[in-house]
């Protein structure tokens, strides 16, 4: 098992990974040194335990606010697809209603065709 070494709040600390994530788990440590950094430049030296804690307390927060995004963008995708689902619905049905009409159309031409043949008046007309 592959293991890194990573630095946080200037210690640094040996850590074991799966193999190929060593990238990942360094730049993750990164990540969290820099929330690190940040509350020491806000609140200067207030002990490593105390900064390590704000620091995971702030990354939860972070994941917690992204995880409410990912529901509403859930929630906002689902409703799309109803009114996708909505809209190809009245579509088929109007494509459906559509083309009885023309069938409808197309049998009231062909009778009044018949009509006037039987009739002779498209021989008048023609001739």
């Amino acid at each position: 098992m592959p293991q890194v070494s990573v630095s946080i709040n200037g210690k640094t600390y040996r850590m074991a990974c799966d193999e190929g994530e060593e990238d990942r788990l360094v730049g993750l440590a990164g990540k969290f040194d820099a929330y690190v950094d940040s509350l020491k430049s806000n609140f200067g030296e207030i002990g490593d335990q105390r900064l390590t804690v704000m620091a995971a307390i702030m990354v939860v927060d972070e994941l917690a606010e992204a995880k409410r995004q990912i529901k509403g963008l859930e929630a906002e995708l689902a409703s799309l697809r109803e009114s996708r689902n909505a809209v190809v619905d009245r579509y088929e049905s109007n494509t459906e209603k559509l083309a009885m009409r023309l069938d409808d159309a197309a049998r009231s031409i062909e009778k009044l065709s018949a009509l006037l043949v039987s009739s002779g008046l498209e021989d008048a007309s023609t001739g």
